[in-house]
């Protein structure tokens, strides 16, 4: 360039070195933006809490499990309940065969020549059969005395002059929220294989009354499973008329109960025992409880750490915790609890393991602030490991406690089938709705795991049930 028209200053030595160092800090943010960005693109349902939905066509045809293997051959093990369909002694129907003719002779044959037979027997639905209509009449008995009039009382849920009995509602309903088929295709569903004509109102309605039967029922499992010696406990988001609310999780292997919350901090009260969750901080406002951590989300953060980052404590630290988990299993099996040499070998490992991690993320570089206000920022590892430090002991609770899980698997499973349910039908349009969901999906789960029939339990007197109930 002529300098004749360049009239601007040479910079000065100090604007060269302001520059430079301006210049160097947009390189490291960009940098860090970079590795954030390339880490995202590195998650998936294995090392992360990513579901496995989200993995699309890019997901492997054959995924490890973060489970320690076996030597036991894949399948059903030896002693297992099979569900194998065998004859019944007495069968409904039985047809009767018999050969025509001798293949020998030639000779015709009859029935009275029979001397035994070979069954086998197919077992199918029968024929759909028309509605069945029970009339009850209300007779109005005139006293012969005083000749007052007296009419009947109708029995209980016999309501109007024309509906739809229990096992009708009963059967929508556990169709509507145990397998979550929106209300139109329900509607459909009923018509076609019944020739019973629904609106969706009418669907609305027969889930609103079992909820508001099935109170009672939801409050007594609530405090069982506040009184349970451990519990798992979850949320996950949903909406509701647009909206983003939580459902709350909060189950054993026996129980199950849901509640809808406007705020995920939302935690259960009158709580004892020993609570399983996935670190989310509100839980540990909670007072009177003991901790234990799902270990699972341990292990896909770590396996994200040793996929992307490479740090090799992670790698150390996975294979600990698998092993410790291997080892409970065996020991849960043969009716045994882990001794107290082994347990304490278990935990020397892991804070070995911890200080070698320590030593790795004090010995990187600081990691620029960028834009962000507050604390210094540290690397994912690095707060992973200060978990697992400052957690030690509810990292490491299932080793004492034969009766702390190794995960919280328990609670994700309940949580899932609302998942599910948004995947199929949608939100909710109303609040009202949402919470008949919850008491009905709740008493469906834990009629599940109490072994119960369901249709028996969305007909039968809620107080007996009560008393039915299995400890969790």
């Amino acid at each position: 360039m002529n300098p004749e028209f360049d009239s601007r200053p040479e910079p000065s030595r100090e604007e060269l070195i302001a520059l430079v160092a301006t210049q160097a800090a947009e390189i490291a943010s960009l940098r860090a933006r970079i590795a954030e960005l390339e880490r995202r693109l590195g998650l998936d349902s294995t090392n992360s809490s990513k579901p496995p939905s989200s993995d699309g066509l890019k997901k492997p045809p054959r995924v490890k499990s973060l489970r320690e293997p076996s030597r036991r051959p894949s399948g059903g093990q030896k002693g297992h309940p099979g569900k194998t369909l065998r004859q019944v002694e007495v069968p409904d129907a039985v047809v009767d065969h018999y050969p025509a003719m001798c293949p020998g002779c030639g000779a015709a044959l009859t029935a009275a020549m029979a001397t035994c037979h070979v069954a086998r027997q197919v077992f199918d639905l029968p024929e759909p059969q028309p509605l069945v209509v029970t009339e009850h009449r209300a007779h109005v008995c005139r006293c012969g005395s005083c000749g007052a009039a007296t009419q009947a009382s109708f029995p209980e849920g016999v309501a109007a002059p024309v509906q739809y009995g229990a096992r009708i509602a009963a059967f929508v309903v556990y169709l509507l929220h145990g397998h979550f088929l929106p209300e139109d295709r329900l509607a459909e569903l009923m018509g076609d294989l019944f020739g019973v004509r629904l609106v969706p109102a009418t669907i609305a309605r027969m889930s609103h009354n079992c909820a508001r039967r099935l109170q009672g029922l939801m409050a007594a499992v609530r405090a069982r499973v506040n009184e349970a010696k451990v519990k798992h406990l979850d949320e996950t988001g949903f909406r509701i008329g647009g909206q983003t609310k939580w459902l709350h999780i909060a189950s054993t292997g026996l129980l199950t109960f849901y509640r809808i919350s406007g705020s995920r901090g939302s935690v259960p009260e009158h709580v004892s025992g020993t609570i399983v969750h996935d670190h989310w901080k509100p839980y540990y406002t909670m007072t009177g409880v003991l901790h234990a951590l799902c270990n699972t989300h341990h292990l896909r953060e770590l396996k994200a750490l040793i996929d992307i980052e490479k740090e090799d404590w992670a790698r150390k630290m996975q294979v600990l915790l698998r092993r410790a988990c291997h080892a409970t299993n065996i020991a849960r099996e043969r009716g045994v609890v882990l001794t107290a040499r082994l347990i304490a070998r278990i935990q020397q490992r892991y804070e070995t393991i911890i200080a070698e991690g320590i030593a790795f993320h004090e010995a990187q570089p600081a990691l620029g602030r960028g834009q962000r206000r507050g604390r210094k920022p540290r690397r994912v590892g690095h707060n992973l490991m200060l978990r697992l430090q400052q957690r030690s002991d509810d990292v490491l609770r299932f080793l004492s406690d034969p009766d702390v899980p190794f995960t919280n698997t328990q609670a994700e499973r309940d949580a899932r089938m609302m998942k599910l349910r948004q995947k199929i039908s949608g939100g909710f349009r109303s609040r009202s709705g949402a919470d008949d969901f919850a008491v009905v999906r709740g008493a469906i789960s834990t009629a599940k795991k109490q072994k119960w029939n369901i249709l028996e339990t969305l007909t039968r007197d809620p107080q007996e049930m009560v008393y039915a109930l299995r400890p969790g």
